[in-house]
């Protein structure tokens, strides 16, 4: 089997259940879930190379990339199909107990964190970012039409774990955060 099949010369790709034009809803949301699970690649590239003790956070990331395919199959669907759908609410839960797990480790934070430090807490803030314009995607293609709810909360949260990961990710390797400074205090911390 080749790799090209020139069916999509003419500007239109394959979904399952038909046939849409490249730079539809859907194909944008999907798209860029693929685009995200591509620098969470790079993250976990980052952690190999690392001198730190990141093999939770690999385990997890790796589990992230198989869950981000779901997401994509789950938003190919032309028409909806609850009985296929791979992403659950379950899976939001556990990725909430992951960002308590990895939080506990973090410093106190009061204000905004402009995005750096370590090479490995950068490349985790640009998944949070394309975590969040993937998210983004998701909302404008379920606002005509029906979508698995459970990608948008996995998205969601997902952005929250990214930053989680991205702060814990510079404490394990000891570089601070960098803080907003024209902020003013902002979080405060549940005790």
């Amino acid at each position: 089997m080749g790799i090209y099949t020139r069916t999509g010369d003419e500007g239109q790709t394959s979904v399952i259940g038909g046939r849409v034009i490249k730079d539809d809803d859907r194909v944008e949301a999907y798209g860029t879930i693929d685009e995200l699970n591509c620098f969470v690649g790079q993250a976990i590239s980052l952690i190999d190379a690392a001198n730190g003790d990141f093999e939770d956070l690999r385990e997890h990331l790796l589990e992230v990339q198989q869950e981000l395919f779901d997401c994509g199959s789950d938003l190919a669907f032309v028409r909806i199909s609850e009985t296929k759908y791979k992403v659950r609410d379950e899976m939001v839960t556990r990725l909430e107990q992951w960002i308590d797990q990895y939080d506990s480790e973090n410093p106190k934070v009061e204000r905004f964190i402009i995005p750096g430090g370590s090479q490995l807490s950068s490349a985790l803030h640009v998944c949070r970012t394309v975590c969040r314009r993937a998210e983004r995607r998701t909302v404008t293609l379920g606002q005509h039409t029906d979508i698995n709810p459970s990608v948008r909360r996995y998205l969601n949260r997902l952005s929250d774990y990214f930053f989680v990961v991205a702060r814990t990710a510079n404490a394990r390797q000891q570089v601070a955060d960098i803080e907003y400074v024209r902020s003013k205090k902002v979080f405060r911390r549940k005790e």
